[in-house]
């Protein structure tokens, strides 16, 4: 286990508007903001969003999974963290959702998004978290898994 204590910075609410790219628009508002390492909660909709999953039955149900299903006019509920890409320059993001397709009575989908395109609105509240720095560097001995990771402070 990892784990620190976080200071938390400034909170922010912020409102994505139809047709937006989900993750370009979170990326712009980390960069404008100069935020590196966060929480976000959201709820909104999504026209279109790619998720981690298959429809075939898993042959290595113990090894991360890799493949993608795409789904349409989606309810979303979710959540997850910011973390400092140093390799790239950029926040990276770990989103997962609890979504309902609404033309087949809500049925539901959880998992991690991929990608996605905002439907109306999707309203977020994200909370930076000034220290210690969080990264996500890959673990090539865990699948190439990029786990959270916090900076050693004295």
């Amino acid at each position: 286990m990892r784990a620190t204590e976080i200071t938390i910075g400034r909170k922010f609410a912020v409102a994505f508007d139809h047709g937006e790219d989900f993750f370009e628009a979170l990326a712009a508002f980390c960069l404008e903001s100069g935020i590196r390492a966060g929480h976000v909660t959201f709820i909104g909709g999504f026209s279109h969003a790619r998720l981690v999953g298959t429809c075939e039955p898993l042959k290595h149900p113990e090894r991360p999974l890799w493949e993608d299903i795409e789904v349409e006019t989606l309810e979303v509920l979710g959540s997850g963290t910011l973390a400092w890409d140093a390799e790239n320059d950029r926040v990276a993001p770990h989103i997962h959702v609890s979504a309902g397709l609404k033309a087949d009575s809500a049925e539901g989908r959880t998992s991690h998004l991929l990608g996605a395109t905002v439907q109306f609105v999707t309203e977020l509240v994200i909370e930076e978290w000034t220290s210690p720095a969080v990264t996500r560097p890959r673990n090539p001995d865990l699948y190439d898994v990029p786990l959270l990771t916090f900076a050693q402070t004295d």
